[in-house]
């Protein structure tokens, strides 16, 4: 969706841009062609893996210090970046909030069930527990709770149940317990449905295990503070649990009169990007404008 991110954004020449989640550098590319001549993009990515390699592809761009400047940094931590970066407030802002395609690609991230790999989900590999560790220590309550409330699973107890069980380790023996443990409980459940349960079982524990929710709520507050008088933010969502979030945000924001116009739609992909790409299917963009005050 980077036509209809940059249409949304609208980043004019001279202008300060942030990208929340630079990722593959997809979006950013866009809008540092549309900020030049003058402007910056900042940069920020949780990932230590992916965020020199990104930042390598924009300097063979063409984009020096001057034009984009990387930062490794949660996006809960946008305040402190703008303010070592020597700026207060932004006039582009943007938060894509899916898994990248390196990350997902990447068997050893155990992002995926596709390939054999850890089941470890970390947005940063260096910090915090895997998801196996997650489900090895988690009791069927808890994993209850992660599944509903991450993920808006509809058979998060047997599944829970099912890791419970099983505590499995890496993706495939995932995938394959929750597989053969839906369909021996469930027998009519549609292989559509089962697989569907897989993804949103990888999705809690992901959501879990980087504590995304949390931070998504952090930014979602001070957004408005980080962004200049008339400066506009869009939010790229994948699944139910972000979106209610920002459109909460926004409507709040402009009820209190800090957003003058928000998106009273959420934007999706074009049957043609949808068609080339499945993942964006499930894509929906939302946008908000900063008061003039």
């Amino acid at each position: 969706m980077v036509n209809e991110v940059v249409h949304c954004l609208h980043p004019r020449p001279g202008e300060l841009a942030v990208d929340c989640t630079l990722g593959g550098g997809g979006h950013a590319l866009a809008i540092l062609e549309c900020l030049q001549p003058g402007g910056r993009l900042i940069g920020l990515d949780v990932d230590p893996l992916e965020l020199p390699r990104t930042a390598d592809r924009l300097r063979e761009r063409g984009f020096g210090p001057r034009a984009f400047v990387p930062y490794h940094a949660n996006f809960a931590d946008l305040p402190a970046v703008l303010a070592g970066d020597g700026v207060a407030v932004a006039d582009v802002i943007l938060a894509d909030l899916g898994v990248s395609s390196m990350q997902h690609d990447t068997p050893a991230r155990g992002f995926s069930s596709k390939t054999v790999g850890p089941l470890d989900l970390r947005m940063n590999p260096s910090r915090g527990e895997t998801a196996a560790q997650l489900v090895a220590r988690s009791s069927e309550e808890v994993l209850v709770s992660i599944l509903q409330e991450n993920a808006d699973e509809p058979q998060a107890q047997l599944v829970a149940a099912i890791l419970t069980r099983e505590r499995p380790a890496t993706t495939h023996a995932l995938e394959r317990v929750v597989r053969l443990g839906l369909n021996a409980a469930v027998p009519d459940l549609p292989n559509a449905a089962v697989k569907m349960s897989v993804r949103r079982t990888l999705q809690a524990l992901r959501i879990a295990v980087n504590d995304e929710f949390s931070s998504l709520e952090t930014l979602l507050q001070v957004i408005p503070q980080c962004l200049a008088p008339g400066g506009r933010v869009a939010v790229l969502t994948f699944h139910s649990g972000e979106d209610r979030r920002v459109k909460k945000a926004f409507q709040a924001g402009r009820r209190a009169g800090v957003y003058t116009e928000i998106a009273d739609q959420v934007i999706r992909s074009t049957k043609e990007e949808t068609f080339a790409n499945r993942r964006a299917s499930s894509a929906k963009l939302r946008w908000a404008l900063r008061a003039l005050h």
